[in-house]
């Protein structure tokens, strides 16, 4: 195998393929990428037992055609430090090597034979906009669970409505729920719907991952889903399991209502919580009175506050509280201008939406009893 290319198409295409390596792996050739020449391009491959990359790069010049399997993380490393400009790649014997402007390494090659076949991208049943795709992923991850002893919260619903032609992304870890519905276009008319769960760390991943642009195909089966997207190919093994539906969940009867300035209110819910300790309040009392909210957090002597204006929807008031953290990852999920809360009282739910009321995208927090100040 013998191959030229651009330092940084190289190094992209390493990178990229190399997000799916294991950092620790009992089977040694599961931390290499495969360097895979034939057909004229150069296409880079790496896999785990939870998910595969590959990606085909075009601008390559192929010399000798040839497969070859080395360390990724190592291989990356060396891509991060070549000098700028046409790279030399090439099999000497038992070794790797790369060249460029002065600079030379070698890596050994390690046994194509115990590679592992890559899987197969499963069955292709639509596609959505990449852009949309990764700020709705990105929209509902922050409400996905970080506990590993309950694996079914940590992952992401991924539902397809093949009938009225929309994707819904889900994520709670029991305390919030995010749910953002977006446009897809299906591969086939009168194509199955579909109701899987993903890992939101690799799907976060991948939607990073595969551009701002352009269509992404969605691929499912009973096992996997895949996402290919301008060269870029990635499969990831479903989670068991399935998230509790967030329908009854979300129906609120006769709420308290307020619509707020979203900037503003990411700016005071910040600015308070430098005293609000681990996870203690922050207090919100919404005023019919004033048309606007009160925000509190700390104890005693040590509190903040400020008031901002909040147009009521009625003459209903409300004090609430929020686990800062929690409020502020909610508030900064979403880009419109205003927001509209709607809450059932202390300790109980509380929505946010974008203040013309849409259902593209929710965030549902529970509140609790506001502090006593």
């Amino acid at each position: 195998m013998e191959f030229r290319i651009e330092r940084s198409a190289l190094t992209e295409a390493v990178s990229w393929a190399a997000r799916v390596l294991p950092v620790r792996s009992p089977v040694p050739v599961l931390g290499g990428l495969l360097l895979d020449t034939e057909g004229g391009r150069l296409r880079v491959s790496g896999l785990d037992y939870e998910a595969s990359a590959r990606i085909d790069v075009e601008a390559a010049e192929v010399l000798r055609p040839g497969k070859v399997l080395v360390m990724g993380r190592r291989l990356l490393d060396i891509c991060k430090v070549l000098p700028e400009g046409p790279v030399e790649c090439a099999v000497e014997g038992s070794r790797f090597t790369v060249s460029g402007d002065g600079a030379r390494f070698g890596l050994s090659v390690l046994p194509l034979d115990d590679y592992p076949v890559l899987p197969s991208l499963p069955q292709v049943r639509g596609a959505v906009e990449a852009a949309e795709f990764a700020a709705a992923v990105a929209d509902v991850a922050v409400a996905a669970g970080r506990d590993d002893t309950l694996p079914a919260l940590t992952g992401i619903r991924l539902g397809l409505d093949a009938e009225a032609g929309t994707m819904t992304l889900a994520a709670t870890d029991r305390y919030r729920f995010a749910v953002r519905t977006l446009p897809w276009k299906a591969a086939a008319a009168g194509g199955e719907s579909a109701d899987v769960l993903v890992s939101a760390r690799r799907l976060t991943e991948i939607a990073r991952s595969l551009g701002r642009s352009g269509l992404v195909s969605v691929a499912l089966d009973a096992g996997s889903a895949g996402f290919e997207h301008a060269g870029m190919r990635t499969t990831v093994r479903l989670l068991d399991g399935r998230l509790p539906r967030h329908d009854k969940l979300f129906a609120m009867e006769s709420p308290a209502v307020a619509v707020v300035d979203r900037a503003r209110l990411v700016e005071a819910v910040r600015r308070v919580s430098v005293v609000a300790d681990g996870d203690s309040p922050v207090q919100m009392a919404f005023s019919a009175a004033d048309n606007s909210v009160h925000l509190q957090a700390g104890y005693e002597d040590d509190v903040a506050s400020q008031r901002l204006p909040a147009t009521l929807e009625g003459a209903r008031e409300m004090t609430v509280a929020f686990n800062p953290g929690y409020l502020a990852d909610a508030l900064a999920s979403f880009e419109e201008p205003s927001l509209r809360l709607l809450m059932m009282g202390a300790g109980q739910r509380a929505m946010v939406t974008g203040a013309a009321g849409s259902d593209a995208h929710r965030h549902l927090l529970m509140s609790v009893k506001p502090p006593l100040l």
